[in-house]
């Protein structure tokens, strides 16, 4: 039995990439039968709650997790999530934790978008097992979407798995929710079927709110978040901004729309790259890199800030992102 299991992914994963990492982390622990799971989420470095010693707070809290047993008696799984941010002294620390940790005891699996800490990495090579998700093109997304279909006892023809990707691209997310709506189609799936019943993706509120952000509509914007938090959880729409957001960077810096399509895994056919690569020039790069690094503020915010604040500061960053948008469009 491993002690030690680290998911590494691109390091500009998507919702669709985290999904598959935090399923094969779930995966892991289930084969490893834990008892009861404890999931630790690392904030951006320099960032979360400072304390007196060499961990923030959240960071410190994985200290006792790691030198005490379950609390039933079997075996603890510990998830560190994001673990890419834990700072050089915080990842000495646990790596020295986890160097003597017995598998019978603990499973401690690391989910990274990127590479992990130089000692975190070299502990996971060296005595763990290293796992990849790779950022998903559209010939990724076919594959999952043949296997998932079969999961859920789908029957879709190949005409309607080229429909779905081309309506919601390589976001395995969205495609999830799609498959799952069709789990109570009894008749086979085609492309037509696909065609009617997904005029609206399942993630258009999302879509309608990043336009009004787009357009510098504030009070449209705060609509659409209102309504929007009404059901759906703040951090889901913030990977969903900032998925945008990057879409924008990669297309303001891409020599030409076939280039930015094979960056970002799409067709330069598709509705959402086009686009992207229309609105290339309405913000300016001092906006975008503004508008990025109150993304990260505001993940941070979330993550570590009590539930009450969350509406307040998704009102915060979207009133601000509207003014960024407005102040750079260029005029007629």
């Amino acid at each position: 039995m491993t002690v030690l299991h680290s998911i590494v992914g691109p390091r500009d994963a998507g919702p669709g990439e985290r999904e598959e990492m935090m399923k094969l982390a779930r995966r892991i622990l289930n084969e490893a039968t834990v008892d009861d799971i404890e999931r630790v989420d690392v904030s951006g470095r320099g960032a979360g709650e400072e304390t007196d010693g060499p961990l923030r707070q959240e960071v410190e809290r994985l200290v006792p997790a790691l030198q005490s047993d379950s609390l039933f008696g079997g075996r603890r799984g510990i998830v560190v999530v994001d673990a890419q941010h834990l700072q050089k002294t915080e990842s000495e620390v646990l790596s020295g934790l986890l160097a003597g940790l017995d598998a019978e005891s603990t499973v401690v699996v690391l989910v990274s978008s990127g590479a992990l800490p130089a000692a975190m990495q070299k502990l996971a090579k060296a005595e763990g097992e290293v796992h990849s998700v790779k950022k998903m093109r559209e010939r990724d997304a076919i594959v999952w979407l043949r296997e998932a279909s079969r999961e859920r006892r789908v029957k879709i023809d190949a005409a309607a798995v080229a429909a779905l990707v081309q309506r919601f691209g390589s976001d395995v997310a969205a495609l999830g929710q799609a498959l799952d709506q069709l789990v109570a189609v009894r008749e086979p799936v085609t492309a037509d079927l696909i065609t009617t019943q997904f005029r609206n993706r399942p993630d258009e509120p999302m879509w309608y709110l990043a336009d009004a952000v787009a357009g510098g509509d504030v009070g449209g914007a705060l609509r659409r978040l209102a309504d929007f938090l009404t059901h759906g959880h703040p951090l889901q729409l913030l990977a969903f901004l900032e998925g945008d957001l990057k879409r924008r960077s990669l297309a303001a810096s891409a020599p030409g729309i076939e280039t930015f399509a094979e960056w970002v895994g799409g067709s330069p056919e598709h509705y959402p790259i086009k686009k992207a690569w229309w609105a290339r020039g309405n913000v300016s790069s001092a906006d975008l890199k503004k508008a990025l690094s109150a993304l990260a503020r505001a993940d941070i915010s979330l993550k570590t800030m009590p539930e009450a604040t969350h509406r307040l500061t998704m009102e915060r960053l979207t009133v601000a992102l509207t003014r960024w948008y407005r102040g750079s469009v260029r005029p007629g």
